[in-house]
């Protein structure tokens, strides 16, 4: 496994930092006019990756943001960025411009032999599976809809195809502050043979800490800080000397 990482978040909307609360986009808060300027923050305190959501991307089923993500990768970053990515095209533009990996959601649990073929095309270290689910069941569509299949059972089905990097969000958590559920992220993956990265909920370095000591028995291996950072909780150099 891989060593314990924190990822910095940003997500994008109209060109800006923002964040929802519990997924719903009525309800965001604006921390930033520059995506760029504050992924150079996270940079030079220390962040050797970065996690970014196209909010924007996310409802209109394209790439929206997509300079910033790319400007945030020309500092030296590695980026993770997920929204709006949904053809094969999609994740060459992203990944032939510098990102690490990309994130696959919504397409996961409508079109999962798609999403497979993206694995066996790009590699599995390039894709990540993002899984976000409400009460169990994974969400769709930027969380706007729900589908009947447990989170668990998306996690094992694409671990049998080769998928090695998952991100599990529990919407119920995302935004407020009020601790993650590890729990749901340890069973996501229960075997070993990938890694899960938390998101969702972390308030204190309480909370890092936490997920820290989960990821020694577990698949877990870092965890997505956002509001938190935004919010001054904490700063992340004390989140990264944790």
């Amino acid at each position: 496994m891989s060593n314990f990482q924190i990822y910095p978040a940003i997500d994008l909307r109209g060109g800006k930092c923002v964040r929802l609360f519990q997924g719903d986009y009525g309800q965001e808060t604006v921390y930033g006019d520059s995506p760029v300027e504050m992924a150079k923050k996270f940079a030079e305190a220390g962040a050797e990756w970065l996690h970014m959501v196209d909010l924007d991307g996310a409802k209109a089923g394209h790439r929206i943001n997509d300079e910033s993500v790319i400007g945030a990768a020309k500092l030296g970053l590695k980026v993770q960025v997920g929204g709006g990515i949904r053809t094969a095209e999609d994740i060459r533009f992203y990944l032939d411009n510098g990102i690490a990996r990309v994130i696959i959601g919504s397409l996961a649990i409508r079109e999962p032999e798609l999403v497979v073929s993206f694995i066996e095309e790009f590699g599995a270290d390039r894709i990540v599976i993002g899984i976000d689910a409400k009460d169990g069941l994974a969400a769709t569509e930027g969380w706007t809809e729900t589908s009947v299949q447990p989170a668990a059972d998306v996690a094992r089905f694409f671990v049998s195809k080769g998928a090695r990097h998952f991100i599990y969000t529990d919407i119920a958590t995302d935004g407020t502050l009020a601790g993650p559920n590890i729990e749901a992220n340890k069973q996501l993956v229960e075997d070993g043979s990938a890694e899960v990265i938390v998101s969702g909920g972390i308030g204190t370095l309480n909370d890092v800490l936490n997920v820290k000591e989960a990821a020694g028995s577990s698949s877990i291996t870092g965890v997505i800080i956002g509001k938190a950072l935004y919010e001054e909780r904490f700063t992340l150099e004390e989140a990264l000397s944790c």
